[in-house]
């Protein structure tokens, strides 16, 4: 805590992820001093279409905004920052909703970043090979914004697309409504829209995949003020909008970042003297920044442009200014873990059991686990049982949507050790696939020494170790847990004026909590167990190639 008579600023921080908005209060310091969160609604109309609503986001930032400000003097809160999931938000030239679905429901109005609706039109985009798409490691991403403003056009012509006068990313529909200014983050641009941070918008692209309608006016549309994460947004925060949100009117707000990016923010930049890590005294570029939650991506900044095959990027200063960066990902992590356990025919008895000790379902299963290894490291329970973890196809390195999952291994029983064990395989299989992310980043020229993780899986010691023994990496964790909330703060607290960078504002704001280090001693068995891993996708491709063939 701030001591002497050092006057203590605040920031607030918003980030929306998946399923719910949390905000926190947090010091100059980086201390997290309040938190709240608050559930969004999200709808299925059908299988891979998913979507939200943004009225009831904003109604949720509001409500978790008022709730952590409660008796502060807001006369110390200097600024506010926004992070989000990379969604599509859709409004009409008046800023209301429009509908993103068949049912013509205008309060449904944002394509989820998770959806696959697009998967057609983004067959077609990457078959442009279009000069765009090497910044996007070769190959499209069906979670990026053209493939789904192109469905946009093609199935929802008269109710959408013709009426559409804006289309938002989700962290910059909230600094709009936020402050009334269009401006779009720099992040968002780059990292989901084909926007070149020195060359800008690529005409030739937008005609080329027959979305030439959005050239006209200047790109008006989709954003032709571009402001860097953390740049001071207008006036500030807007009468209407303090209202809304219980927060002083005029106050800095800062140009957005994606969840993801704001988690990087949040953790990369620590200072991590004392520790014994290779990275001390290391430029910034030998970490990682390890993002895990519904889905996990994986940051990496280099000081040039790095081109890895697979892997989002290379993008100028859509995290840290002045670096680039790579963006590798796992479409679902934590929603595959829950996938796995939930659908087990013991869950039901690992529920009764977990709520009787009043533990989490993960907390009993990880303490299970240690009570059946016997004498041998826990992770030797897999010998003979291996997860592909690709149950909604793979985003990096292979960029291959039509992966599956696939599991070997499994027997007649169906006991807790059986759950507990495939588990157990399906964490180890999400940290082969970031080993197999940092290779390919590697291979192209990144050097990384260490990890840094944050997020909802990151509070799994048994997920965290998995890393580290199977990247043969130290594991860094936040002193704060909720390092997007802290990343979401570090933009407010530039905003404000208070740091001179953003670099300066991640070195004050973001401290070590803990490291984990690899078992080196356990390295033959996952080095065998990665063997396996990539077997299994080389057979998965030549199952497939029989069943096309003659």
């Amino acid at each position: 805590m701030p001591g002497g008579d050092e006057p203590r600023s605040y920031y607030v921080g918003v980030d929306v992820g998946t399923g719910s908005v949390r905000a926190a209060l947090v010091d100059q310091r980086g201390a997290l001093l309040a938190f709240a969160d608050q559930p969004i609604n999200q709808w299925e109309p059908q299988f891979n279409h998913h979507e939200q609503s943004s009225e009831d986001i904003w109604a949720a930032c509001c409500i978790v905004s008022k709730k952590v400000v409660q008796g502060v003097n807001l006369h110390q809160i200097r600024g506010l920052g926004f992070d989000a999931t990379c969604s599509l938000v859709v409004l009409d030239k008046q800023f209301r909703p429009l509908p993103v679905n068949h049912e013509g429901d205008s309060h449904r109005n944002i394509i989820m970043w998770l959806d696959h609706r697009a998967a057609s039109q983004v067959h077609r985009i990457n078959e442009t090979k279009h000069s765009v798409l090497q910044y996007v490691g070769g190959v499209m991403s069906v979670e990026m914004q053209a493939p789904k403003l192109l469905w946009l056009k093609e199935n929802l012509r008269e109710t959408c697309w013709d009426k559409a006068g804006h289309f938002f990313d989700l962290p910059d529909f909230l600094s709009w409504k936020a402050t009334g200014v269009t401006a779009r983050s720099l992040c968002s641009l780059v990292c989901k829209w084909t926007y070149s941070a020195e060359k800008g918008w690529d005409d030739s692209f937008w005609k080329m995949v027959g979305l030439e309608d959005l050239v006209t006016d200047n790109y008006s549309k989709i954003g032709n003020q571009v402001l860097p994460p953390g740049a001071s947004l207008g006036s500030g925060l807007t009468p209407e909008a303090a209202k809304d949100l219980g927060l002083p009117p005029g106050i800095a707000v800062a140009a957005s970042l994606i969840d993801a990016h704001a988690g990087g923010l949040g953790v990369i930049g620590a200072d991590v003297k004392g520790h014994g890590l290779a990275c001390e005294g290391q430029p910034v570029t030998s970490r990682l920044a390890v993002i895990c939650g519904t889905s996990s991506c994986h940051m990496g900044i280099s000081k040039n442009p790095i081109f890895v095959p697979g892997v989002w990027g290379p993008y100028f200063s859509a995290m840290v200014p002045g670096f680039w960066l790579n963006e590798g990902g796992q479409s679902v992590t934590g929603k595959l873990i829950d996938h796995m356990v939930q659908g087990h025919a013991a869950f039901p008895e690992l529920q009764a059991k977990a709520t009787a000790r009043r533990q989490s379902v993960y907390a009993y299963l990880n303490s299970h686990l240690d009570l059946i290894k016997k004498a041998q490291p826990v992770g030797f329970l897999t010998v003979d049982l291996h997860v592909w973890p690709d149950f909604h196809g793979n985003r990096s390195p292979l960029a291959d949507l039509t992966l599956k999952g696939m599991v070997t291994g499994l027997k007649l029983s169906q006991d807790l050790d059986d759950l507990a064990i495939l588990y157990l395989a399906t964490v180890q299989a999400i940290a082969f696939g970031t080993r197999l992310i940092i290779e390919a980043m590697e291979s192209a020229g990144h050097s990384i020494s260490t990890l840094f993780l944050c997020g909802g899986l990151s509070k799994n010691p048994l997920f965290v170790q998995m890393h580290a023994d199977i990247t043969g990496m130290p594991v860094v964790l936040s002193q704060e847990v909720e390092s997007v909330l802290v990343g979401a703060a570090i933009l407010g607290a530039c905003a404000s004026g208070d740091f001179a960078s953003v670099q300066e504002a991640m070195a004050k704001m973001s401290k070590v909590g803990k490291v984990v280090f690899p078992r080196h001693e356990d390295k033959r068995y996952y080095d065998k167990k990665y063997q396996v891993f990539l077997k299994l996708v080389e057979h998965q491709k030549e199952y497939a190639a029989i069943m096309k063939g003659d």
